[in-house]
């Protein structure tokens, strides 16, 4: 609703008093007699703000951005994992200096012409390879709704699944998860791929850098993370 020709309306047309348009409009007096003397909305503009430990990072982060685009939707950063990309290089900032730095980049640059896309048939043999993943669902527990974690495994070559539930996504489940799959499977696949899980990938970097869990010791070579291999 137009606020200042509602007033002015119920004033200067169905001549009401102002008291009466303060009390059904919740508004002071002194605020309905301010807009009778206007015709339109105030606009009100939030002050640039400033971030100036972002400003020594703003480089680094533009040369992340503009690789970023060549680069598939799927393959691109988060603000959050760009900002954790910062942090290790010692930004000390604020998440939100960032987030507002990549949103107006890509309002800037969204005119960018996409890359193309090349897809390539894939093909497994048995016991190549096995995808695994984490999702949250909510179950029905006697009655009760339960928010759980369930980490899902599926073979590549014949798309045999499991899966197995837990109350929350912490090492320990991983570790027990990966045990009763290949107790299942009967046996371990020869390569893991992994969409960079919290319990294995503190932080994804550039290209195929990663640092991972320090609970973990990982051999790269072995592992593939984030469809990276």
């Amino acid at each position: 609703m137009d606020i200042i020709a509602e007033i002015r309306r119920r004033h200067f047309v169905s001549k009401e008093k102002i008291s009466s348009i303060a009390r059904s409009l919740e508004l002071s007096r002194p605020t309905v007699r301010k807009h009778l003397k206007t015709e339109a909305e105030p606009e009100y503009r939030r002050q640039t703000q400033c971030a100036p430990k972002l400003g020594e990072f703003k480089a680094l982060l533009t040369s992340w951005l503009e690789t970023e685009a060549l680069l598939p939707q799927k393959q691109r950063r988060t603000a959050m994992r760009l900002y954790e990309g910062l942090v290790i290089e010692g930004y000390t900032g604020a998440y939100d200096s960032v987030r507002r730095f990549v949103k107006q980049w890509k309002a800037e640059n969204k005119d960018t012409p996409a890359p193309r896309q090349t897809f390539v048939p894939l093909a497994f043999k048995p016991g190549e390879v096995c995808q695994f993943d984490w999702s949250q669902e909510v179950v029905d527990l006697g009655g009760r709704e339960q928010v759980v974690k369930v980490a899902h495994f599926r073979l590549c070559y014949s798309r045999k699944m499991f899966v197995v539930a837990y109350f929350r996504e912490a090492q320990e489940m991983l570790m027990d998860a990966h045990n009763r799959a290949f107790a299942f499977f009967g046996g371990v696949p020869l390569q893991m791929v992994y969409d960079n899980p919290k319990t294995i990938v503190d932080t994804v970097l550039m290209g195929k850098e990663r640092k991972f869990n320090r609970r973990l010791e990982v051999d790269p070579v072995s592992w593939t993370l984030g469809g990276q291999s």
